[in-house]
């Protein structure tokens, strides 16, 4: 039940994210903003176009958009955003992060697949993002799992809601450190990524998406802020478990769950996108190294939990 709730606010909650936080840094940049709504509008819009595959493109460049969204959908029933109580197997912190791998790389084969020098380049920056972020998200997160005894996230979690006091532990601030870190580099997000740029030469999502039109970009689009979802969730259920429903509540402690889910996400949201206005877009050949800080620190939660154990 839990995980249906779940799939369902990340479907529709998604874009109304998206919406939050272009507006967010629209009104501190001094603008009125598009609205909430728009990027549904987008998408609607979107959608009522003609699908158009570039010439020379194989079944590779048409899948890729269903699997990352397919992946997006599985992690967000496998998260534990709203309930302890995850799914069996799937939730395992290897299969989550083996998931957003296999969306990445979908993505980055389909820009690859166009032949273009666009997408190419946007392949090549994503894989090589993909290779720094992925270890940091596992080695941050087996941190965590290190005291609760399991490598299921729902564990982690339910852990975290018995034991409040292992949030401001060293351990959990370095993790929570570098798991926002990679948080915005997976969400192609400043310094990292700019989504809203489009000039090519700083372009990394959007190079590999630039041949995809129609329904099928709306399928990467949504993707993308599923991902974005999913992973802010995350980060708030690991450090700020607070609100969420343990295995077997009722309906009412569901209910409640959603709602902080949701506030806890709107104000990830808020905050990155607030930061985006005062923060500037790393160079290219900087953002390893701002990667491996988080991978080092990381090793460092790790350490300091079998030091702690």
């Amino acid at each position: 039940m839990t995980a249906i709730v779940q799939v369902i606010l990340v479907v529709a909650g998604a874009p109304l994210l998206v919406g939050m936080m272009r507006q967010v840094r629209a009104r501190l940049e001094g603008r009125a903003g598009a609205g909430v709504l728009q990027p549904w509008r987008d998408l609607r819009k979107l959608m009522r176009k003609q699908p158009i595959t570039p010439d020379g493109t194989g079944w590779v460049f048409r899948m890729a958009p269903l699997v990352l969204a397919a992946t997006a959908l599985v992690a967000a029933a496998a998260v534990p955003l709203v309930s302890t109580d995850s799914m069996a197997g799937v939730s395992d912190l290897f299969a989550v992060v083996a998931l957003l791998a296999l969306g990445s790389v979908a993505l980055a084969l389909g820009g690859l697949d166009t032949g273009t020098a666009f997408g190419g380049m946007g392949a090549s920056r994503e894989v090589t993002v993909l290779a720094l972020v992925e270890p940091t998200i596992l080695v941050s997160v087996f941190a965590l799992s290190v005291r609760a005894q399991s490598t299921d996230l729902g564990a982690i979690v339910g852990y975290t809601t018995e034991q409040p006091l292992a949030v401001v532990s060293p351990v959990s601030l370095l993790a929570a450190a570098a798991l926002a870190i990679v948080t915005i580099a997976e969400t192609g997000r400043i310094p990292v990524d700019n989504p809203a740029t489009h000039l090519e030469l700083t372009m990394i999502h959007e190079a590999m998406i630039l041949e995809y039109a129609g329904p099928d970009l709306a399928l990467i689009e949504w993707a993308s802020a599923a991902r974005m979802s999913v992973l802010l969730g995350l980060l708030a259920s690991l450090f700020a478990p607070w609100g969420i429903a343990t295995a077997g509540a009722g309906i009412v402690a569901v209910l409640v769950a959603v709602v902080a889910l949701v506030v806890k996400v709107a104000v990830l949201g808020a905050l990155l996108a607030a930061g985006e206005v005062f923060m500037a877009k790393l160079r290219l050949f900087r953002i390893p190294e701002l990667l491996a800080g988080s991978f080092l620190m990381a090793l460092l939660a790790v350490a300091a939990s079998f030091f702690l154990a």
